[in-house]
């Protein structure tokens, strides 16, 4: 199957796949979209993409195939600690003044590919004192990544910020000891004990999917960093409402380092904490 898609084809099926997906593809973006959709197509069994697309569109099975294409399509580049000073800042200045206030905390980690963030704040949790306090949310729209998630078997472009490697500025002695705790080196990367990759709850939820979010209830702190930047701005903004219904009163939302909510203008309001920004509701 050729590799290459007409523009009519590339407006009909991207257009598809941010309808149901929310991943936006701009037309540049069009090489990149025709190979990953390619391959899947093949994968599925369809000599046309465009005997495909009817498919997706209309063919009441479509779901399942619509789960398999998402998997295809998207990418998570993601490690163990990345960014890990904001992150840190989160939980000093959030998660632990929740816990202390009610004795029980929530976090979420929306879209977290293969669970490297998740497990990242749970060792950040442990390493304060306050895990057994705090319920550990996780999604993502992969169902692959979810299941690799769960496996907890990591290679070692996952660990590239953590020693032997030069690991970031926020790193502590007793970081490192909870890290080499619960993670057991293997060939070529390492496992994390079952156990603690238990302690998170990972669930499949599609962040368009408004009922899906809400039923996750809501939380003290929202990880939802690198994500929204695959996303065009009238979906970023729906996905924006729902992160923020899902934030309790004295919630706050971290996004990426390189992001910003300020020209969305949207129910939320910046503020720096601990050197690092997060995002609350505007007073009413």
């Amino acid at each position: 199957m050729t590799a290459s898609l007409s523009p009519q084809l590339f407006a009909i099926f991207s257009a598809l796949v941010e309808d149901e997906l929310g991943i936006h593809y701009a037309p540049e973006d069009a090489p990149t979209f025709a190979d990953k959709l390619a391959v899947r197509a093949a994968e599925a069994g369809f000599e046309s993409i465009l005997d495909y697309y009817y498919f997706l569109r209309y063919d009441p099975g479509a779901t399942l195939e619509l789960h398999a294409l998402a998997d295809a399509l998207v990418v998570g580049e993601t490690y163990f600690f990345r960014e890990l000073e904001p992150a840190r800042a989160a939980v000093e200045q959030v998660l632990v003044p929740a816990v202390e206030r009610r004795g029980r905390a929530r976090v979420w980690s929306a879209a977290c590919a293969t669970g490297e963030e998740p497990l990242s704040i749970a060792m950040l949790l442990e390493e304060r004192g306050i895990a057994d306090r705090t319920d550990i949310v996780a999604t993502d729209l992969s169902k692959r990544a979810l299941a690799r998630a769960a496996a907890g078997v990591y290679r070692a472009r996952s660990l590239r910020a953590m020693p032997p490697a030069p690991p970031p500025p926020a790193w502590t002695p007793e970081l490192e000891a909870v890290a080499q705790r619960v993670m057991v080196p293997e060939a070529g990367g390492a496992r994390v004990d079952r156990e603690f990759v238990a302690t998170v709850d990972y669930r499949h939820v599609n962040l368009l999917d408004r009922s899906a979010v809400t039923a996750l209830g809501q939380f003290d702190l929202v990880f939802c960093r690198n994500v929204l930047i695959y996303f065009a701005d009238g979906t970023v903004l729906r996905v924006l409402e729902a992160l923020t219904a899902a934030l309790k009163d004295e919630g706050r939302l971290l996004i990426g380092s390189s992001e910003s909510l300020l020209r969305f203008g949207t129910a939320l309001r910046c503020e720096e904490r601990g050197g690092s920004f997060l995002y609350a509701r505007s007073a009413s």
